[in-house]
């Protein structure tokens, strides 16, 4: 599955592919290969990129359209 908001996420933050493969510890061919659906994201390195850009994993999956879901200071956990 292709993922068009990994690479928009990486070049609105003015990254490389070789930057963010750096990041999640694996070759930038590994990398280009998330970006162009060739391989499965594992759970680990969609939390790290979510954090990496302060987003959600159901953004960069395209779940939502609200990149920033969490970010209500209205809202509270009980």
């Amino acid at each position: 599955m292709k993922f068009k908001r990994l690479k928009d996420l990486r070049e609105d933050n003015d990254k490389y592919q070789k930057d963010i493969a750096h990041l999640l510890g694996i070759s930038q061919q590994y990398y280009s290969d998330y970006e162009s659906g060739k391989r499965t994201i594992p759970i680990q390195h969609l939390i790290t990129l979510a954090k990496y850009y302060n987003t959600s994993i159901d953004y960069i999956v395209g779940l939502t359209g609200l990149s920033n879901p969490y970010n209500n200071k209205n809202k509270h956990i009980s």
